[in-house]
């Protein structure tokens, strides 16, 4: 499954990768937060919409992302 990031509010299209809280190989439950993200307004966590192992981070610490871009991929169990 791909992890997007998320609508994130009226205006806001796009977020800075703050630190991810996972590593590739790592197994993670529905609602683990996977990665911390700030905007110029906020910092919040991404969680994990199923559980599974974290097959794939595709962004890294410090990169700009877009809503809707595909932050990681978690092959479901």
């Amino acid at each position: 499954m791909e992890v997007k990031l998320p609508f994130l509010a009226e205006g806001v299209e796009e977020a800075t990768v703050s630190f991810w809280q996972v590593d590739e190989g790592d197994t993670v439950s529905e609602g683990d937060d996977l990665v911390e993200m700030s905007t110029s307004k906020a910092v919040f966590n991404v969680p994990a919409p199923v559980s599974g192992k974290v097959v794939e981070i595709l962004v890294g610490e410090g990169d700009v992302v877009k809503v809707g871009d595909v932050l990681c991929i978690i092959e479901e169990e």
